[in-house]
């Protein structure tokens, strides 16, 4: 009886330590694949030093061949083993060409990265249907298509991971940023529900929801309405430290929730906060929300007028306003420069 004891005692051992092992080699990213799409400048970029500072192979791509090429120096500069891939990720053939080019070239993709976006910064009367399409042409497509294109790979083998980068934007809708929201919301609840479906074939499925991150984006993003104003306002919200979270800091913590298969990665204490407070009082964070938008975000021209960038915003206005724009931004810029924006 004793023996019988101890065989059985022996068994469960073997067979907890054989679970352990097996768990902690699925969480072994070292020599796998990783490819970040929108990963010329930005977080992308910096997700893609991660990877490869966690021995990642990387794939990134982006559709400025020129930005591409200066990310793709950097990180082989840095020791990196880098594939870059000039593509459009809202075009679902330029996707598969991607797709196929990558698997060619390292034999397999083992981590999905869906990172490209566009940000349209202006109120409801400036948006157009077009403005909305855009949006979700880049954010909610660019995140299927590569989906769909590297799922069949990842079936076969029985093992994958997906990250699907999406907002603090997809809990509470931020008002001027409507577009955007729209296209971040159907990508988280495309995240949420392949995670149920890809879990029986060993694919882990990760949605992270970041918050303000000081990437200096707000150069590229695309500004609406009065443009001054809506530069102000979005571009000193994305730079002040207390509101906006280091952007490397969050690269780290985001390719480690990939790294052990998280459901859902909220990063940055600002984005819990508000996330927890709008899921608690839906009603309330609405209202408060539109007493925002009343007391302080810029009213609407009586035109659509130009779409421009930050950068062309900036370099059109040359005011009081734009100087103290200047001044509170100085973290944002600052991070721009460092990371190709």
């Amino acid at each position: 009886m004793q023996n019988s004891t101890k065989f059985a005692m022996a068994v469960l051992g073997a067979g907890l330590a054989l679970g352990i092992r097996r768990r902690f080699r699925r969480r072994d990213i070292r020599g796998q694949t990783a490819l970040i799409t929108g990963s010329s400048r930005g977080l992308g970029y910096l997700m893609a030093r991660e990877y490869a500072r966690r021995g990642c192979r990387v794939v990134i791509c982006a559709r400025d061949e020129q930005e591409l090429d200066i990310a793709r120096a950097r990180l082989i500069d840095e020791g990196a083993e880098v594939l870059s891939v000039v593509c459009d990720v809202s075009d679902e053939q330029q996707v598969e060409v991607l797709i196929d080019a990558a698997t060619r070239h390292f034999g397999q993709i083992d981590i999905l990265v869906n990172n490209a976006g566009i940000i349209q910064v202006g109120p409801i009367e400036s948006q157009t249907p077009q403005d909305f399409e855009d949006a979700l042409g880049v954010i909610f497509y660019g995140t299927l298509y590569p989906i769909l294109s590297v799922l069949p790979q990842m079936m076969e083998r029985g093992d994958g991971r997906i990250v699907n980068i999406t907002s603090v934007g997809a809990r509470l809708s931020f008002p001027h940023l409507l577009p955007y929201n729209c296209a971040k919301y159907a990508t988280r609840g495309l995240s949420q529900g392949l995670r149920a479906e890809l879990k029986r074939f060993g694919i882990s499925v990760t949605t992270v929801v970041p918050g303000l991150m000081r990437t200096g984006s707000f150069a590229n993003a695309l500004f609406k309405g009065r443009r001054e104003g809506e530069l102000a306002w979005f571009s000193l919200g994305s730079s002040m430290p207390l509101v906006s979270m280091n952007a490397r800091r969050a690269a780290r913590r985001i390719v480690e929730a990939s790294r052990r298969r998280r459901s859902e990665y909220v990063v940055g204490a600002p984005a819990k906060i508000a996330a927890a407070f709008a899921g608690r009082f839906p009603g309330f964070t609405a209202d408060l929300l539109g007493a925002v938008n009343n007391l302080f975000l810029p009213a609407a021209e009586g035109s659509q007028g130009e779409v421009l960038t930050g950068k062309a915003v900036r370099n059109q206005f040359d005011g009081p306003l734009s100087r103290l724009v200047d001044m509170g931004t100085t973290l944002g810029r600052r991070a721009g420069h460092r990371l190709n924006q």
